[in-house]
């Protein structure tokens, strides 16, 4: 069975950043040991947005510049980027909270293979749940899980909210 870890914007801009949060520092451990103790495929996504991010849709509702590329905003935190120094993974740049190309890198990753996947990282309420709802429409018989420990939302209830809406869409929350 191969494993698969998505690492989910775990950037500077969502951890001490523009839109960083106490429960997004708080994750970082977790995350990080999760990391390095991984046996398997890793993909870790980076949230991208450009110099034009206030004129998007995402910045007339969400008006607070983050994750510009090229920024050190944009960057992985580096409690994260040091967990996964000599590791190998796929960056995968996304310019909305799902990424519609996770699913064919997964499936290029594992060919025939049987597998499962694990996501982790910020925001649960945003990217997470989108990213996970997305793998699990394109791999419904395939187990995903979401380490509680490992995630954090825009705020502690939306948190709680984005595991509900997952444990109800048969993936596996882990508390």
């Amino acid at each position: 069975m191969k494993h698969i870890l998505i690492v989910v914007d775990i950037q500077k801009d969502f951890v001490d950043g523009a839109l960083g949060t106490a429960e997004a520092v708080a994750i970082r451990e977790n995350a990080a040991k999760l990391i390095k103790n991984f046996d398997g495929d890793i993909f870790v996504t980076y949230d991208t947005h450009f110099e034009n991010y206030m004129q998007t849709a995402e910045g007339s509702k969400l008006p607070v510049p983050h994750c510009i590329k090229g920024t050190a905003g944009w960057e992985l935190d580096k409690t994260i980027a040091n967990a996964l120094e000599g590791k190998d993974y796929t960056k995968v740049e996304k310019v909305t909270f799902g990424s519609v190309d996770l699913p064919r890198l997964v499936k290029n990753a594992v060919r025939d293979a049987d597998f499962d996947i694990t996501l982790i990282g910020l925001c649960t309420d945003i990217c997470v749940v989108s990213n996970a709802l997305i793998l699990k429409a394109h791999f419904p018989e395939k187990e995903i899980y979401v380490p509680a420990d490992c995630c954090a939302g825009v705020t502690v209830d939306t948190h709680n909210a984005a595991l509900t809406t997952m444990r109800m869409c048969q993936i596996n929350v882990i508390e």
